[in-house]
């Protein structure tokens, strides 16, 4: 197994951080590899937010899903899809560019996610970890006045990066499923009730499967923040639409 494949299968979130510094080179260096991701277009739709105010990583622990290590981490990237920036191009050029649309949204949505998973590889390589907060997508007023987000800008992703403590370093990253389930030759093949619960019986560990499978749909899809995410998530798209 060669080096970015060992570390692209042992990469798991940090949450808990030592407090040492990321180098001013090495932050350049993962911000770097973020803007070398495949683009569409080579458009690069995004525009990378790199929060440094300490006030502003505190409001945003609260506001997303308050979680308190978001404010503890060293450095802190807010990846936003922006349509915004090429539509006044367009205008500032001259050209009579139509309104972006939802196609637009979620090419440049693709174009930041992948952007995004560059910098992840880039700090993993560097020894520093790293931690996706899916919780950016919510609260959208909010968000969109703090990070003056303007109308054709979505906040995809955010990512904290930090030295991972040893007891992150040692933590074992939980199971994926088997390639079989997720691998699909030719064209999306329909699974039965037995091979969904094949796929994730070993996530139910000591309880049953249907128990496990309860828990989890309150936990996570029934819960108030997914029900948050996909109101704000609307709220972003009413000026695609």
């Amino acid at each position: 197994m060669n080096n970015t494949i060992q570390e692209l299968t042992k990469r798991k979130s940090v949450r808990v951080f030592t407090g040492e510094k990321i180098s001013p080179e090495n932050k350049k260096l993962i911000l770097t590899a973020a803007t070398q991701a495949p683009t569409a277009g080579n458009q690069q739709l995004y525009t990378i937010i790199d929060v440094t105010d300490q006030e502003l990583k505190e409001k945003l622990a609260v506001t997303c899903d308050h979680q308190p290590f978001i404010a503890e981490a060293d450095m802190v990237l807010v990846f936003v899809s922006d349509c915004q920036k090429w539509y006044e191009g367009f205008q500032d050029a001259g050209a009579k560019p139509r309104k972006p649309g939802v196609g637009d949204l979620m090419l440049a949505v693709t174009d930041t996610a992948i952007a995004a998973q560059n910098a992840v590889v880039a700090a993993e390589s560097l020894g520093i970890g790293s931690c996706y907060i899916g919780d950016i997508m919510e609260n959208a007023e909010i968000h969109k006045e703090i990070l003056h987000l303007p109308q054709y800008a979505f906040p995809a992703v955010m990512l904290v990066f930090g030295y991972p403590t040893k007891q992150q370093l040692e933590r074992e990253k939980p199971k994926r499923v088997e390639l079989s389930h997720i691998v699909h030759e030719n064209a999306y093949r329909e699974i039965t009730s037995q091979e969904r619960k094949e796929m994730w019986q070993d996530k139910a560990g000591a309880i049953s499967y249907e128990e496990w499978m309860q828990r989890f749909c309150d936990r996570k899809y029934n819960s108030d923040f997914s029900k948050e995410m996909s109101r704000s998530v609307g709220v972003y798209l009413k000026d695609f639409l």
